[in-house]
């Protein structure tokens, strides 16, 4: 009589263990999204009655300040998630492999890891102040006559800035073990046959690590799409993000502060489905 377990056993057997803890993050998660769905359409109202309508996404719709704040924070996003990869592409090339130094280097690309992001923004926004460090030194130099105003940019350069800085570690995490993981034998036989180093690396390095950069540049979107303290201390004045509208709409109304929250989602899970789509299509089009 044969022992052998069914193959469904196994398959329950992982789900049960997944279900500690894979379980309540989802149940959380799904409360939450389903809270801020339902009153987006005027459900769950904390202020009086339930009514389910559509005005409140009408409402939101029709303002151009919303409209804008959904073109910034994508643009944000996206251009801090592909600078970021990037520049972490190249350092996790670099450091793939141990040398004099190496742990040094990886220690203090890590550092942003340590410290909170009110906290660089606001030491961010007092070495680009009116009197501070920067200005003072290129005034000093001679490079400019007198001070200019840095701080609060209207082009969101300084958040873009911050932004890869506090994300390139994330990015560089996540690239690191995927490159490390790339056998130095594919890369000889690689040079053996006359690849160059950008051959190597569009050939060899870039498609073998595509799960990874996927990843890196998933979380990076994310991240940089709904943040809020960078650029409530250090965004420019002329232009709001979705987590700033949803706070100020959370003073006026908690619905259309619930609007602005699922689109927040939508655009979390649209931006990530869009680079899966995208990672997919250039690997099966043999471009990578």
């Amino acid at each position: 009589m044969s022992t052998r377990a069914h193959p469904v056993w196994p398959k329950l057997r992982l789900l049960a263990l997944l279900a500690s803890g894979l379980g309540v993050i989802l149940v959380l998660i799904g409360a939450v999204a389903w809270i801020a769905l339902a009153q987006s359409f005027g459900l769950h109202n904390p202020m009086g009655e339930d009514r389910l309508t559509l005005d409140h996404w009408e409402k939101m719709l029709d303002r151009r300040l919303y409209l804008r704040a959904v073109g910034y924070s994508l643009w944000l996003g996206f251009a801090a998630a592909l600078i970021s990869v990037a520049l972490a592409y190249p350092l996790a090339i670099w450091l793939r492999r141990p040398f004099r130094g190496s742990a040094l280097v990886s220690a203090v690309l890590q550092a942003p890891l340590l410290v909170h992001g009110l906290v660089a923004a606001f030491l961010f926004v007092n070495i680009i102040a009116y009197h501070g460090l920067v200005n003072q030194l290129m005034v000093a130099l001679g490079v400019w006559a007198e001070p200019r105003q840095l701080q609060n940019d209207r082009n969101a350069w300084g958040v873009l800035i911050l932004q890869v800085w506090k994300n390139l570690p994330f990015a560089l995490l996540v690239l690191s073990g995927s490159v490390r993981a790339i056998g130095d034998d594919i890369l000889d036989a690689a040079r053996d046959l006359g690849a160059g180093a950008f051959a190597r690396f569009r050939r060899v390095i870039l498609p073998l690590s595509l799960s990874a950069l996927q990843a890196a540049l998933t979380i990076v979107f994310i991240g940089a799409l709904a943040d809020y303290s960078f650029q409530v201390i250090a965004g420019p004045t002329n232009a709001q993000s979705l987590a700033q509208l949803m706070v100020f709409s959370r003073a006026r109304s908690w619905h259309e502060a619930a609007v602005v929250g699922v689109t927040l989602m939508v655009l979390s899970l649209l931006g990530a489905a869009l680079i899966a789509v995208l990672s997919r299509a250039l690997r099966l089009r043999g471009v990578l």
